[in-house]
């Protein structure tokens, strides 16, 4: 599969509440949504990435991440999703962690973001 188009859009916690009652009929907040339009014979990948950033400073705090570490898992997660990965089973989140922790070891941050 080969880079297409990828919108990353951040917004505020309760944008992000709003898409997720209405898109998935989760009435919580969350860190990321993803809109994946990769058709299943389609050889590109296409797809928005809703980022609450608010979610993701507060979730960084809570697991001892940098905000930049944090930021960059939530947008690869969105882009294992757009690939097919799900997570709504325990062994399908395992397995997104480990492909998360995968991409994340190939980016070189900076420490001074």
């Amino acid at each position: 599969m080969i880079p297409g188009d990828i919108g990353i859009i951040f917004c505020e916690s309760e944008y992000l509440l709003k898409m997720n009652k209405k898109y998935l009929g989760h009435d919580h907040y969350t860190d990321v949504i993803t809109f994946s339009y990769t058709g299943k014979n389609e050889t590109k990948m296409s797809g928005d990435i809703f980022i609450d950033v608010e979610t993701v400073r507060n979730n960084a705090l809570l697991y001892g991440q940098s905000f930049s570490k944090e930021l960059l898992r939530v947008m690869a997660h969105g882009v294992l999703h757009i690939l097919g990965e799900d997570d709504i089973t325990t062994v399908q989140s395992n397995k997104m962690r480990k492909a998360e922790d995968n991409a994340l070891s190939k980016i070189k941050i900076d420490p001074i973001i």
